[in-house]
């Protein structure tokens, strides 16, 4: 048997294991409780102008819950098989005639890699530790200015992002995120499609500021200006009729994060 065909079987195997799945939702699970807490942490911002509105400010929020460390933990492991059950995905999709195929590959690893990393900061701070997204950011964007072609480089991340951004504010727009769900019936699926219409959009319009601010980042010269999600959040505030601009999205992100919920369970995996 060659080698490549042992690793589609190695794939396979994982895709069909049961725990893996049950780990995988609890990864979605744990996606939607960081996301219901960006959208408080965005609303707090939005009417003090404070606090840390990221992925490290969320999880911040969690460690200090009752029993936090112990669902940190949790968390942790569900993002990882989460990203792991992705990657899968992906290496499966390999090898296929179709572009559609090939497509959700790309889109299934880029997906493994976010959760991944949110599964790293998660560590960090179950481990008893801290970190900054808006300062880890700040520090990749300088580095990536520093290299040959940092400037384009960084644009370049700028534009992928803001394409990320409108991707999920048309897919919610569109409700293509019905195809990821084995959706419910009856009044239950309005409310899920309700939640994932308002959830993508609002996440759309975030990442799509973050895309902006990497782009401003770049043509600037300035790695302080790509301050990742918190900073994205926070320069919402600061347009006009911004704190309502600010809330709204808030509002949008919490229901993504109870959105994300409903996903662990009705996930087609």
């Amino acid at each position: 048997m060659s080698t490549r065909s042992k690793t589609t079987g190695v794939a396979r195997a994982a895709d069909n294991s049961k725990s893996l799945e049950v780990l995988a939702r609890v990864g979605y699970a744990a996606s939607g409780l960081v996301h219901l807490l960006l959208g408080y942490l965005a609303i707090h911002v939005a009417l003090s102008n404070g606090g840390q509105s990221d992925q490290s400010g969320a999880l911040s929020e969690i460690a200090k819950l009752p029993g936090g460390a112990i669902i940190l933990w949790i968390a942790v492991v569900g993002l990882f098989a989460l990203g792991l059950w992705l990657v899968v995905q992906a290496a499966l999709g390999i090898g296929s005639s179709s572009k559609k195929r090939w497509a959700r590959s790309v889109a299934s690893l880029a997906k493994a890699i976010a959760y991944i990393a949110l599964g790293v900061t998660a560590l960090s701070f179950a481990q008893g530790g801290s970190s900054s997204s808006s300062d880890s950011t700040q520090q990749t964007s300088a580095t990536i200015l520093s290299l040959p072609g940092g400037q384009l480089i960084l644009g370049a991340v700028g534009v992928i992002a803001a394409g990320v951004g409108v991707y999920f504010a048309v897919k919610g727009i569109t409700r293509k995120f019905e195809e990821d769900l084995a959706m419910p019936s009856g009044q239950k699926g309005r409310a899920v499609a309700a939640l994932g219409v308002a959830g993508y959009v609002a996440k759309g319009v975030a990442v799509f500021v973050v895309g902006i601010l990497f782009i401003v980042a770049a043509v600037t010269v300035d790695p302080s200006d790509a301050t990742g999600l918190d900073g994205a959040l926070k320069s919402l505030a600061e347009l006009p009729f911004g704190v309502a601009i600010l809330v709204v999205v808030g509002v949008g992100l919490a229901a993504y994060g109870v959105y994300t919920f409903v996903r662990a369970r009705f996930a087609r995996l």
